[in-house]
Formats: C-alpha cells, sequence, structure tokens
C-alpha cells in the first residue's frame, strides 16, 4: 500500500518510492529500504518534506555500526535539480545512500520522467491485483467483501488518471497470461474511468463506475476452471454455467454493503447487448444504461487485447475494428465505441508500433491536432535485431518516418516488461 509520510515520521526500515514534497525538486533515481538514520537524516538537510512510502515493503532493518572516517561513501543520496531557483552547481552528497540507489538526479523530464510515472502507476497495478486476489477468496467462502480497500485503491487510481492517463494506460500492457482473472477487472477498471474522465462525467460518479467495473467479475470464482479456462467452444451446457457469472456478481455485491447501485449496475450489465441477445437479463435498447454499455465496451476491448494461457491477444487497432463490427451488428453502442476510440487513441499509449526505418516504438502520448501521427520513443531496430537507444519522435512534424502498422512485442520474441525495463535503464 502506498503512503505518503512526512519526512518527521519516517523510519529506518521502510521502501521509499519517491519525494513528493517538495515536488520535481528532488528525484529518487531508484527506489529502495531506508538502512539507517543517515538516509533520513540527508533527506532532512536538503529540507525534503514529505515522500511516498510502500508501506507493503517495510521491514526491520537491525542496526548497524557507524562507518569509520575512512570508509568510502557510496554515491550521493540526492542531487539538486540544476533548474531550481536555490539549486547549488555541486552536487549534494550524503554520508550514506539507499541500498543498490544510484545517484539520485535532476528532476526528470522526457522519457525519464514517462518511465518513472510508470513505474508508480505498476505499484497501483499490482496492488490493486492484490485486493483483487483478496475479494475472490472471501467470496469463493461465502466472506463478506473487504471494501475499503477497494475504495481506496480505485480512488487512487482515477486520481492518477486525473494527473496522468498515459502513465497507466501502458501498464495495461505489462500483463502476466497466468493471471488473466486478475488483471481483467482491474484492467476493465482503469479502462473505464479513463473513459468516464474523457466524457466529462462527475468524479464522485466515476469513482463508483471504477468500483463497479473492479467488481464485475467477482462471480467468476463460482465458475470451474476446466470451463473459465477451456480453449476452444464452450459447449450450450458449458455456456450456460459461464454466463452465471453476471449473477454471481450481482448477488456476491447485494451481500456487501455500501456499494452503490451504480456500480451494481456495471457489474449487473457488462454483457448485456443492445440487441437483447445478451446476458443474464437479456435487456434490450434502452433498458441498458450508459454506464451498463460503456462497461462492456471496455470488458470486450480488454478480454481482446490481453494475452490469455490459451490464446494471444490481438493488437489494439485490430480489437478497435472488432468493437465497431459489433456495433454494426446492433450489439454495442456505436457512439460510446467511436468515442472510446478517440478516447484511447488511434494508437494507444504504450502501444507498440513499427516505424518505416524498420524500428518498433512505443506510443509515448497522443497529439490531439494529428491524431495518426502521436509521440513515439524507438527503441529496437528490427535489421540486425537489437535495442537501440533512441530519441523521442513526434511523428506530425517528421516527414522521413511513419507508422507501418500497430504490432505486438511477442511477435518479436519481447514482451513488455522487457521493453519497460529497457527504456527505464535508458532513462
Amino acid at each position: 500500500m502506498l503512503v505518503e509520510h512526512d519526512i518527521s515520521d519516517v523510519r529506518v526500515g521502510m521502501y521509499i518510492i519517491e519525494i513528493t514534497v517538495p515536488k520535481n525538486k528532488f528525484r529518487l533515481a531508484k527506489q529502495g529500504w531506508l538502512e539507517n538514520e543517515r538516509i533520513i537524516d540527508a533527506l532532512k538537510s536538503k529540507s525534503v518534506e514529505k515522500v511516498l512510502i510502500d508501506a507493503s515493503k517495510t521491514r526491520s532493518v537491525v542496526p548497524s555500526a557507524a562507518p569509520s572516517v575512512t570508509t568510502k561513501l557510496a554515491p550521493a543520496a540526492v542531487t539538486p535539480d540544476t533548474t531550481a531557483k536555490d539549486a547549488s552547481t555541486n552536487p549534494f552528497t550524503a554520508k550514506n545512500t539507499l541500498t543498490n540507489a544510484r545517484t539520485l538526479t535532476p528532476a526528470p523530464r522526457g522519457q525519464y520522467q514517462f518511465n518513472q510515472e510508470v513505474v508508480k502507476a505498476k505499484q497501483v497495478f499490482d496492488e490493486s491485483k492484490a485486493i483483487q486476489a483478496k475479494l475472490f477468496h472471501n467470496a469463493q467462502r461465502g466472506l463478506p467483501l473487504e471494501m475499503d480497500e477497494v475504495y481506496k485503491i480505485t480512488s487512487e487510481s482515477t486520481e492518477l488518471i486525473f494527473n496522468n492517463p498515459n502513465a497507466l494506460a501502458c501498464v495495461l500492457n505489462l500483463r502476466n497470461k497466468d493471471e488473466y482473472l486478475l488483471e481483467h477487472s482491474v484492467s476493465v477498471s482503469i479502462l473505464m474511468t479513463m473513459f468516464a474522465i474523457y466524457l466529462k462525467i462527475d468524479k464522485d460518479i466515476i469513482n463508483q463506475l471504477a468500483v463497479g467495473a473492479f467488481l464485475h467479475d467477482v462471480g467468476k470464482i463460482m465458475v470451474p476452471d476446466n470451463i473459465l479456462n477451456k480453449p476452444g467452444k464452450l459447449t450450450d451446457d458449458e455456456f450456460y454455467v459461464m454466463k452465471s457469472h453476471a449473477r454471481h456478481s450481482v448477488n456476491i455485491m447485494r451481500k456487501t454493503p455500501g456499494i452503490s447501485a451504480i456500480s451494481m449496475e456495471v457489474a449487473g450489465q457488462h454483457h448485456e447487448k443492445l440487441n437483447g441477445k445478451g446476458y443474464p437479463l437479456g435487456l434490450k435498447g434502452d433498458k441498458i444504461s450508459l454506464y451498463g454499455r460503456m462497461s462492456s465496451i471496455c470488458d470486450i476491448f480488454d478480454a481482446l487485447t490481453a494475452n490469455r494461457c490459451y490464446k494471444q491477444g490481438y493488437p489494439q487497432v485490430k480489437c478497435f475494428g472488432i468493437l465497431r463490427k459489433l456495433a454494426e451488428n446492433n450489439e454495442l453502442d456505436i457512439g460510446l465505441v467511436d468515442k472510446f476510440i478517440k478516447c484511447m487513441g488511434i494508437y494507444p499509449v504504450g502501444a507498440v508500433v513499427q516505424l518505416g526505418s524498420n524500428r518498433l516504438a512505443i506510443v509515448e502520448s497522443h497529439n490531439i491536432a494529428d491524431p495518426i501521427r502521436p509521440n513515439v520513443r524507438p527503441f529496437y531496430r528490427l535489421a540486425p535485431k537489437a535495442f537501440e537507444k533512441g530519441l523521442d519522435v513526434d511523428l506530425s512534424s517528421a516527414a522521413d518516418e511513419q507508422i507501418v502498422k500497430c504490432v505486438r512485442a511477442d511477435e518479436f520474441e519481447l514482451d513488455m516488461q522487457q521493453i519497460i525495463e529497457f527504456l527505464a535503464q535508458e532513462a
């Protein structure tokens, strides 16, 4: 659990994520445990007021003997931002450092900033998965859902998306095919939040939508694994059992005090279709609420893009085509599908694209005025195959570069974790 602490409350053994106050004056290059009081004192001496701590990683630390005066000092704990008004031209050197931490660098910009934010977003994503696992555990045993953690993490995700939607959008691509059940619900909650923000829905309602999406598949824990993970087409009897998960989700949520009607709506209607051929109620047309229509789009998009133990996901651009086809068949709301595509961008943030220069690049941000030419970061050359350092490219102003197609990293025997780690090291 990520908690912001006043520097006066920080103790040895805590795991520090970043400096939050003052913002952008000092920046950790690498996270780590606070091994002794000297590190904390060094932070205090530079007027650091608040830091972000991962409370789940706090550990007991046996105090070590103070180093002798001849002990060789490790790299500096913090380095002032040389652009700050009061920054010194000489780096500040602490008497000790975080274990295994590198020199802390000036306030990040560009790619460095992007990767630091992705690291933070990944921590929120992983914490969400851990909470999701507890929900499934309780639901399977007929125990009440512990909602305090759900409200906290969905609120934290919402704030993160409000402040920087690109980071969590990128993390959606860092998936484990063996953890689909956990990751799917977390991802749909994130997509639902992004979509609702794009539609300018009231923030209080957005939080309720995020909770509903977070819980929308909790009923799947009642479906046997041989049906849930079957690689081939389900038989009619198997599909009947699979469809029961929507009712199970609603029933589990009804037994949990405090869950709003809007959250129930999201979970209960995410498999309904405009043509009335959905489930569990076979609702048709206007009987399906705006929030139910949104949830089915987000649910299908994530299911199409995600790798599973028995199938590979599709590139995002192909999934947009599938969503539009479903809308043309009167299963999804065509107007909302088009808005969802605009929300995600023709080339979503975090997507991998192949460039005309025979390189792979990751989409870093959109160009609102030119949506088919986003800002990208090349990272891999295809001939010969090798990672390479590259500069940010604004395709809207790069006359000699263009996107050939949207691809998946695994098409080139790469994975997104490997790519992000390379970009973070480069930064």
